[in-house]
């Protein structure tokens, strides 16, 4: 059976921060099942539901949605696939606290971010 989480992810240890950055993150509203997997069947079900938004300093924040494409999963902002930013291995990398998960931006910079919460709606 599956929930609906809001998860956080905040940018992790990079070179230019080496802290990492709670200032560059994203929610996300997704359904994971009980091994902390996005359930596929539930998005589908109510694929609007599954939405991300981006926190960015000096940038205005971006609203869109978690898809399933064919490289995997990817954020998207806007129609099209010029905006998607890809998210690394999520189809079989369990959404926990503490775990990582490496987003691609549009341009191929890769980052990593830390799941700083999740959370049952």
């Amino acid at each position: 059976m599956s929930t609906w989480n809001i998860v956080k992810l905040e940018l992790a240890r990079t070179d230019d921060f080496p802290s990492g950055s709670a200032s560059r993150s994203y929610l996300i509203r997704v359904p994971l099942d009980d091994d902390c997997l996005i359930d596929e069947e539930a998005r589908a079900e109510d694929p609007g539901r599954a939405t991300v938004r981006r926190f960015w300093p000096n940038e205005p924040d971006q609203s869109g949605y978690l898809l399933r494409a064919k490289s995997g999963w990817v954020f998207s902002y806007a129609v099209g696939e010029d905006d998607d930013e890809n998210l690394f291995h999520l189809e079989n990398h369990p959404v926990k606290a503490g775990e990582y998960l490496t987003v691609t931006e549009p341009d191929g910079t890769r980052l990593p971010y830390r799941i700083t919460s999740v959370a049952p709606i």
